[in-house]
């Protein structure tokens, strides 16, 4: 989340490869980041290991399951016309 946040999203994403969430985001205080580019970042700093998007899931059984057992608040998004 520091990533993210030093970086800015667009800069975020360029660096490490992932898009902008669509369905969930994490929520921590009074700021939301993308769950599944959060937890793939942090993969990558606790391993040294790269993983690219489509190394795994996303949504709710992939990283929103993964980041909800951590104890991390996660929604799903609200978009006009669903």
């Amino acid at each position: 989340m520091a990533e993210y946040d030093r970086l800015g999203p667009a800069e975020f994403f360029a660096q490490h490869g992932f898009a902008p969430t669509t369905t969930y985001e994490m929520v921590l205080g009074d700021r939301s980041y993308p769950p599944k580019a959060v937890l793939g970042v942090a993969y990558e700093f606790a391993t040294g290991d790269r993983l690219a998007s489509g190394d795994f899931e996303g949504g709710r059984s992939g990283a929103v399951r993964v980041l909800t057992a951590l104890g991390f608040t996660i929604r799903q998004i609200d978009r006009p016309g669903k």
